[in-house]
């Protein structure tokens, strides 16, 4: 878990950091986290479901994220695991949104040099 002070860790990678992302809205079961993380990252984070429920696995043993009843089970189908953010998950996002605005307002500071374009 992270320490209340969230500034002292590591950043997400950006793995998580979309995986958590995605389930921020609504709890979501693993195709449409796969699914999220594609559109949210416009495309540049496409995951395999090895690395998707390897990063899951590691998430709940964190205590970020829990297992919930599927809101939409379907009939026909077995039954979906789906995934929402505790109330840590939700504290350790909100932290890396905060960092990540930090360094986008710390670049809008920086005037950029010859050949950064």
């Amino acid at each position: 878990m992270r320490s209340p002070d969230a500034r002292l860790d590591p950043p997400l990678t950006e793995a998580t950091f979309y995986i958590m992302l995605s389930m921020s809205p609504a709890p979501k079961h693993g195709y449409a986290i796969l699914k999220d993380v594609r559109f949210l990252s416009a495309g540049q984070v496409a995951l395999s479901t090895g690395t998707l429920y390897g990063a899951i696995r590691r998430l709940l043993d964190q205590g970020w994220i829990e297992r919930t009843e599927d809101p939409l089970p379907d009939q026909t189908a077995r039954k979906r695991q789906t995934y929402a953010l505790t109330h840590d998950g939700r504290r350790v996002l909100d932290a890396e949104l905060r960092r990540l605005q930090a360094m986008v307002r710390a670049a809008g500071l920086q005037p950029l040099g010859e050949g950064a374009r």
